[in-house]
């Protein structure tokens, strides 16, 4: 940047780079305290008051004047810990000054266009440059005169409430439309982090102070909202700050509105950083939204922070997907395993919240693609009679949450795949398993949604009727159905299923770049096969629904769905472990037809289709 002492280097002490104490200052290291620390305090103290003394702010000259002192004394203090703290402890009128300057900056900045007319245009231009240079020295005065020191936070936070005035003045739209104008809300978000960073006390009045603004009022909501890097990094720390190490203040940014409102405007700014180029400033605001998410998963506040981001009559929002890729990609690094009480409550939670969160979008899908399919259960199904086998009809309906609502669906299934088998891992790791895995690893195979079980509402219950035309399928028979309507995929070309006697088939979705049902039918199986691990009456239950059949016909490559073949032959073995009654229904079973080396399935001579 051009100007040396504003490059906001991120400056920690004591801690690593990564530590939440992190401060902004402008120097490029901290050097070693100097002896004679506190004349040179003495003389920058002279420094500032005398240049304070007879300072107009009204006059182009005199700002000009003391902004060079400011920058000066900036650079001072950024190079000397030691000389911070002597300056802070030195001598009350240098507080005294630097609140008038704030004051008087406050009064002329945002009464600056009062009685403003064309004629003098010109004038009011070289005016409010004059005022942004001053707030921007100002700024990155206090900002490294606070930096580390906790009396110096004290003494400078009564500026708080005029430094959030002018940051509101200058995250304006217009504002951060103008680059200069954006160098100095750097800055100035730059200075509020400092202000309260390792400081408890100050950071409980800044969070409820911010907590209990109007939503028009929040600084922060307007940094997020930025496209620039280098204004989200301070803006995100300060609220990484603020969280870190109190549930209080945690739960104020999930349940106050103000706080809801920037959940709302991290989780755009993640989705939209998460491909930045490492080592960008982009990249770090994305690590510190990650950071932030991690304290809530920490805390136990995703699931009501999920409930926050419902709209009516939706079934998932953009944001709740967003929230969910966090949780999964949480729970794939930090295993959540119960090692103490605070930690079983936290993953209960979550577990009633995935549950809760699978059965509505199984169900929504579900009757998404009877309508699509044309079922019998859907309004839009009327039987047809005397019509070809091999007839391929129009989709009777599509519906295009559907794919958003099938990718959130993948989430959840992998969450609850992981949550599983770390209870599994936990248990093989300590020989006998403890009651709370114990829970854990049965909850989901508990679960009830209108009277089915999980492993219903993926197999589900299926009877033909008398008719060759007409067929009854249960509500809850996720699998079965996405066979039906997503075809697979080998060398880039949809392989049609057979129609067999259900009727007239209809068209499915055979468009590969739809991305929201990408992995479903894989990660649907996996969950299967875990579920019905070891346990006798889910192996049974997924029988009586019919679904050893179902998961035998998901043995096959399908390009939508990597290792689609792997996982179901695995299911296929938890079903047929330690089950008589399942082995025999694959013995019985004999292939009617096998497919050829174009992808094409063949009847078997001989073979009669039941």
């Amino acid at each position: 940047m051009e100007w040396v002492s504003a490059a906001p280097e991120w400056k920690c002490y004591g801690r690593s780079t990564c530590s939440s104490t992190s401060t902004f200052t402008s120097a490029q290291q901290r050097l070693p305290m100097q002896d004679g620390a506190a004349q040179d305090a003495e003389a920058l103290i002279f420094k500032f008051t005398g240049a304070c003394s007879a300072f107009d702010i009204n006059a182009s000259e005199a700002v000009d004047s003391l902004s060079a002192v400011l920058d000066n004394i900036a650079i001072d203090l950024a190079h000397s810990r030691d000389l911070r703290s002597h300056v802070g402890t030195s001598k009350p009128v240098f507080w005294s000054c630097l609140r008038k300057l704030w004051r008087d900056l406050v009064r002329a900045q945002l009464t600056f266009w009062d009685g403003d007319d064309d004629d003098q245009a010109s004038t009011e231009t070289l005016k409010h440059q004059n005022l942004r240079n001053f707030c921007k020295s100002l700024a990155r005065l206090t900002r490294n005169l606070v930096a580390g020191v906790s009396i110096n936070q004290t003494h400078a936070f009564e500026n708080e409430p005029d430094i959030r005035r002018l940051l509101h003045y200058y995250t304006s739209w217009t504002a951060m439309e103008d680059h200069d104008d954006l160098v100095v809300a750097r800055i100035l978000s730059q200075t509020m982090s400092n202000l309260i960073t390792e400081n408890e006390p100050l950071m409980q009045v800044l969070w409820d102070t911010y907590m209990n603004l109007p939503e028009d009022q929040v600084v922060l909501i307007r940094l997020l909202q930025s496209s620039d890097g280098k204004s989200l990094v301070p803006a995100m720390m300060l609220i990484r700050n603020c969280i870190q190490g109190s549930r209080t203040r945690a739960r104020l940014l999930v349940n106050a509105t103000a706080g809801s409102r920037l959940c709302v405007c991290l989780l755009d700014k993640m989705a939209k950083t998460y491909e930045a180029e490492e080592g960008s400033e982009e990249a770090r605001a994305f690590d510190l939204g990650y950071a932030i998410f991690s304290r809530l998963m920490e805390a136990g506040l995703v699931p009501e922070l999920y409930s926050k981001l419902s709209i009516k009559d939706e079934i998932v929002t953009p944001h709740q997907t967003v929230l969910l890729k966090l949780i999964d990609s949480y729970l794939q690094s930090t295993p959540l395993t119960p090692k103490d009480l605070t930690t079983t409550k936290i993953l209960v939670k979550l577990s009633q919240m995935l549950g809760t969160c699978f059965f509505s979008m199984s169900s929504y899908s579900q009757r998404a693609i009877r309508r699509s399919l044309g079922s019998p259960s859907s309004e839009h199904f009327s039987p047809v009679i005397n019509l070809p086998s091999d007839m391929i009809l129009p989709p009777a309906e599509l519906d295009v949450m559907l794919p958003k609502v099938c990718e959130a669906l993948v989430l959840v299934s992998q969450c609850i795949v992981t949550v599983t088998l770390d209870a599994e891992k936990e248990t093989f790791n300590h020989g006998t398993p403890s009651a709370s895995l114990q829970n854990i690893r049965a909850f989901f195979n508990e679960l009830r949604f209108e009277n089915h079980s999980l492993a219903e509402s993926l197999i589900g219950v299926h009877s033909h009727a008398m008719s060759s035309v007409i067929f009854c399928i249960d509500r809850t028979e996720l699998l079965r159905l996405l066979d039906r309507f997503l075809p697979r995929i080998i060398f880039g070309k949809p392989v049609q299923n057979q129609p067999g006697s259900d009727g007239p088939g209809t068209t499915p979705l055979s468009n590969a770049s739809d991305t929201g049902f990408f992995y479903l039918k894989r990660d649907l199986v996996r969950l299967l096969g875990i579920l019905c691990h070891e346990q006798k009456a889910v192996q049974d239950r997924v029988r009586q629904c019919g679904g050893i059949e179902v998961v035998m016909n998901l043995c096959v490559i399908d390009e939508r769905n990597p290792y689609l073949r792997e996982h179901a032959i695995f299911a296929l073995h938890n079903l047929l472990k330690g089950n008589p009654e399942n082995q025999a229904i694959v013995q019985e079973i004999r292939p009617t037809g096998q497919w050829d080396e174009n992808g094409v399935l063949k009847d078997t001579v001989g073979a009669v289709r039941k």
